[in-house]
Parts: structure tokens; C-alpha cells; sequence
């Protein structure tokens, strides 16, 4: 009777089993493949009016065309909007969320107030934005700080809780005190989590650019988009969306790509 062989052929799918690199580029270029194609058979069979829904490469050919006009100065000021409010965001919520995390005392004064601001939604602040900043920068910068700062305080708090009971009994047995256990032990060991958070709610924060550029504004991605919805120009607008999407991949990339650099003993840990 033959042994089973060792080498068994990669099933397709298998529970909790990771797959190898080359499948999962493989599966990931696949669906932008058929995805594309279905668009692009959509349109051409007459299933969809290529008025609202123009072609992948009529939307490819009007980006190019776009790209070799003022477009880079829009997508340079959204750009330099997200980044700004998001750093505001991260400079607020970072810090307190490791707070909150490390001190229960801390958590019961700030939560609530948190927890609050959570449910409303971004986009009800438009009115009294634009009565209290005026129709500069101002409020879109506010949009976006305000969409992403509170969920990514929870985010961050949630992580602190989650260090180890064990390190800070440790340190805390070897004489640490609070500002050492802190410093030495809950911030390095929620850093990398610290940053996952951060590239979570920065998807977040492309998700309101839109919204927070047709707020009084001239510049800019999502103004580009809303001069286009006024001429019908639907082919710029699908435009606009791929370099959103383009850009949060990007960043997303970079983020992935910092983590990696800054924290290599959890990619060896894998």
C-alpha cells in the first residue's frame, strides 16, 4: 500500500490555512480583472447609459487628458488637506487614547464625552462650520478632524487595555513607577497597534474628503468632481473617484510599509 505523500497539492480552499504569495496576487488581480471586464461588456452591450456610466477607458483616457491639466493642483490640495487634519487628529487622539487606556479614572471622565461624539455624524457639523470658520480652509479642515478624531481615540484605548497585565506587574514589582511603566512599557508595547489604528481611521478620513471639499470650495478633488456634476460630465467624476481610490491605496501602502520598517520583530514573530 502506497504512503500518502507529504507533498499534497494546494486545495483552493481550506479553512484557517494561509495561501502562498503568488496565489493571493494572483486572486487579488483576478477581481479588478473581472470587474473591469464586466464594466467595460456592461457598457458596450447597451445594459447601462454610457452617459451616467461611461467605459473604464473613457474614464481612463479623460484621467490622462485630466492629469496633463490643473487636476495635480486639486489632487495636491486634497492631499495636503487629509494630511493636515489627520495630524491633528492623531496629535489629540493618540496621547489620550493611551491615557484612557492606562487609567480607568481617566477612561470614566473622558468616555462618555467620547462615546457621544461618535454617534453624530461629520457631515451635520456643515452649517455651523461654515458659521463659525467662514468658507476658507477652515471648515473642511474641521470635516475631516472631526470624522476620524474620536473613533480613533476609542480605537487607541481599546488597544491600551489590551497590553499585557503581566509586563505591568512586572515592572511594577521591580519598583517602575507610573511615569516610567508608562513611558517604558504600555507605550512601546501599544505603539505597533498605535499605528494600525492610525492607517484604519486615515481610510476613514479619504471616505469625507469629498464631502468636505464641496463645502464653499473651488479646490480640490471633490470641488473638481462637483463642477463636473453640473456640465454631466459623469467621466470625470468616475475620474476623481479612481485617484481617491488610488491615493488611499498609496497611503495605505505606506503605512503597511512603515510598520514593517519600525517594527520587524512582528513580522518575524509571523
Amino acid at each position: 500500500m502506497t504512503p500518502p505523500s507529504n507533498n499534497r497539492r494546494e486545495r483552493w480552499f481550506e479553512f484557517l490555512r494561509p495561501i502562498s504569495a503568488r496565489r493571493a496576487w494572483i486572486l487579488g488581480v483576478a477581481i479588478w480583472v473581472l470587474f473591469f471586464a464586466f464594466w467595460e461588456l456592461g457598457v458596450a452591450a447597451g445594459a447601462v447609459t454610457e452617459l451616467l456610466v461611461p467605459s473604464p477607458h473613457k474614464v481612463l483616457m479623460t484621467l490622462i487628458g485630466m492629469l496633463a491639466g490643473d487636476f495635480p493642483a486639486d489632487i495636491a490640495i486634497s492631499i495636503y488637506r487629509i494630511l493636515l487634519s489627520f495630524l491633528g487628529a492623531c496629535l489629540l487622539a493618540v496621547p489620550l487614547g493611551i491615557l484612557m487606556g492606562s487609567f480607568r479614572t481617566a477612561e470614566a471622565f473622558f468616555n462618555p464625552f467620547v462615546s457621544a461624539w461618535r454617534y453624530l455624524p461629520a457631515p451635520s457639523f456643515i452649517p455651523i462650520l461654515l458659521m463659525w470658520l467662514g468658507t476658507g480652509e477652515g471648515p473642511k479642515l474641521a470635516l475631516l478632524f472631526i470624522g476620524v478624531v474620536f473613533f480613533l481615540i476609542t480605537l487607541i484605548m481599546d488597544h491600551t487595555k489590551d497590553v499585557r497585565r503581566e509586563i505591568v506587574e512586572t515592572a511594577m514589582t521591580l519598583g517602575a513607577n507610573r511615569r516610567q511603566i508608562l513611558w517604558t512599557v504600555i507605550v512601546p508595547a501599544v505603539l505597533p497597534d498605535v499605528l494600525v489604528a492610525m492607517r484604519q481611521m486615515l481610510a476613514v478620513s479619504w471616505t469625507y474628503l469629498v464631502i468636505a471639499e464641496i463645502v464653499a470650495s473651488t479646490t480640490g478633488i471633490g470641488a473638481m468632481m462637483m463642477r463636473a456634476r453640473r456640465f454631466l460630465h459623469t467621466d470625470e467624476i468616475m475620474a476623481g473617484i479612481v485617484v481617491i481610490g488610488v491615493l488611499g491605496i498609496v497611503f495605505d501602502m505606506l503605512f503597511r510599509l512603515g510598520h514593517h520598517l519600525a517594527f520587524p520583530y512582528l513580522r518575524e514573530r509571523r
